[in-house]
């Protein structure tokens, strides 16, 4: 670019928008077609590019294609989070189209946090939601909001059952999210309220046990309020008893709540809807989208049966609102969840649902268990490994025979080959490694290498 070009005042012109525009789909394009052969992990440059990038914005303009350089060398820092060789945590694949999405949506730059200041737009994001809710079961006039994850949707949940009866005791496992304790404590629950639920060997809530905790607590004057099931633990991916959790909480006053953040998205399959069974009686459900569904990070869904009480836990009012009035049945998001300024977040979710349609989603999602039943089989027939549990959906866990230490020796040869990238869990005290099949752009392929690379890590530990 020349100088004249770098002089960019910040109300662009067609022209300017159109030329940073080409770089930057450029870019994308160019990303994208390198994922396959990009690093799992690679942390060789990060060092100095820390130090590099921290330095201040200068007076005057930049160079757009030089900064541009400078984020293609930082964002190739550290795990690939949207390439086919992660299988750790949850991977995020980044869908194109949701980023596309995000880009119109922050141009627009509309405010979506009352219905009155873009009707239309919270119709679009509204209507998204309510398909979610026909989705999972939930009955007509069910809602919700799009976060940024669950565990923002985890905290006003709890906000809402508190509303709705009180505050009391919560019931969770050693398996369940951590975000459930963190939005007790920012709710300004004392810890001693959250109460462990012993799992079962394959590591689910056990009902029987849970029931038998909440009438003790009864009887010791306590107040239960809250249990929350899991739909696709983080550990493992194990699926808690929706159903009969269900029942439990209906029959004891409690408010059910789902994680479903790793789990949800799998609903939109048959197998998934048959594993999920009961979570069509939760009062509140969170899913991320930038988990099994494929978005870019900072996507979640909460879902409620009855909006009304999530509304009361949320609502405020102030004399400089005094101009706003309800618009016909749209919700006012600003009054259902802790944010009050928001984005416009609908497109994401509304433009690749319509654009590649929900049969899209649906085959990678059974694509990716089918990948993870054989790769499971697989790993179950080699006698040097421990695969103790059959996958719920994604989520294999696996070890060698012997120590933690052999375990985590044999973790970094697998991620020191740099084309997968795998993660660990402790289960019972003992270190497992995970593996999690979730990214669209990971196939067959690409386990099938990563099969064969940890079987040579296999051999050279057990040497």
């Amino acid at each position: 670019m020349t100088t004249d070009e770098r002089a960019l005042p910040l109300d662009l012109d067609p022209s300017a928008i159109a030329r940073l525009g080409r770089h930057a789909v450029d870019f994308l394009a160019d990303w994208v077609r390198e994922l396959d052969s990009a690093p799992a992990s690679d942390y060789e440059q990060a060092e100095p590019l820390t130090t590099a990038l921290r330095r201040p914005p200068g007076d005057g303009p930049g160079d757009f294609g030089a900064l541009l350089e400078l984020f293609r060398e930082a964002a190739g820092q550290g795990v690939d989070t949207a390439g086919p060789g992660y299988l750790a945590y949850f991977p995020a694949g980044g869908l194109v189209t949701a980023a596309l999405a995000e880009l119109l949506a922050q141009t627009v730059n509309r405010f979506t946090g009352v219905a009155q200041t873009a009707p239309a737009l919270v119709a679009m994001e509204h209507g998204v939601l309510t398909w979610f809710c026909d989705r999972f079961g939930l009955p007509p006039g069910a809602g919700g909001l799009v976060t940024t994850g669950g565990s923002v949707g985890t905290l006003s949940a709890l906000l809402a059952a508190r509303q709705a009866l009180g505050d009391g005791t919560i019931y969770v496992t050693e398996h369940t999210h951590y975000c459930v304790a963190k939005a007790a404590r920012i709710a300004g629950l004392p810890a001693e309220r959250i109460r462990t639920v012993p799992a079962t060997a394959d590591l689910r809530m056990d009902v029987p046990s849970a029931a038998a905790m909440i009438a003790a607590d009864r009887a010791a004057g306590l107040r239960p309020f809250l249990l929350v099931g899991t739909a696709g633990t983080t550990s493992s991916g194990t699926v808690d008893p929706l159903a009969e959790l269900g029942e439990l909480a209906r029959r004891e006053g409690l408010w059910f709540h789902v994680d479903a953040a790793y789990g949800g998205g799998f609903q939109l399959t048959e197998r998934g809807r048959a594993r999920l069974a009961g979570i069509e009686t939760a009062d509140s459900i969170v899913l991320d989208p930038h988990k099994s569904l494929f978005l870019p990070y900072g996507t979640g869904l909460l879902l409620v049966r009855d909006p009304h009480v999530l509304h009361a836990a949320h609502a405020a009012d102030g004399r400089y609102l005094q101009d706003l009035s309800p618009t016909g049945d749209l919700p006012d998001f600003g009054h259902l969840g802790v944010e009050l300024t928001r984005e416009f977040r609908g497109l994401r979710l509304w433009l690749p649902l319509h654009l590649h349609g929900v049969r899209a989603f649906e085959r990678e999602l059974d694509e990716k268990l089918d990948l993870t039943a054989d790769l499971h089989r697989r790993l179950a027939q080699d006698p040097r490994f421990e695969v103790p549990w059959q996958p719920d959906l994604t989520v294999v866990l696996f070890r060698l025979h012997g120590t933690d230490e052999r375990n985590r020796r044999f973790l970094a040869e697998i991620n020191a080959t740099r084309r997968v990238y795998l993660s660990s869990t402790t289960i019972d005290g003992r270190f497992f490694l995970r593996l999690c099949v979730l990214n669209f752009r990971t196939h067959a392929d690409r386990l099938e290498e990563a099969l064969g690379i940890i079987r040579t890590a296999a051999s050279q530990e057990v040497r």
